[in-house]
């Protein structure tokens, strides 16, 4: 009995351990940015919106929520770049 619960604690412990590398290495080197910027609406390629940060850098947000869709709007935001091609070429 003593035998099996120290098989199970070892068990248990690599696989503590294994998890925890493996969400290590999910987040190592991702670059998370945060900064003021303002929503604008671009009217090409069918319309899309983009957030231009106060230092005049250009993002392309793939999931930007209805409530924040109006040109003009001012927010601060955090995300992950991400180095997608999309049809908007912009970004």
């Amino acid at each position: 009995m003593k035998m099996k619960n120290k098989i199970l604690t070892a068990t248990i412990v690599v696989l503590v351990l294994a998890s925890g590398l493996i969400g290590w290495k999910y987040f190592q080197g991702e670059e998370v940015i945060s900064a003021n910027g303002t929503i604008k609406y671009i009217p090409i390629k069918g319309g899309f919106y983009g957030i231009i940060t106060d230092e005049g850098k250009k993002y392309l947000p793939l999931n930007l929520p209805e409530e924040f869709k109006k040109d003009g709007l001012r927010v601060w935001f955090k995300a992950k770049p991400r180095k997608v091609a999309t049809i908007q070429m912009w970004g």
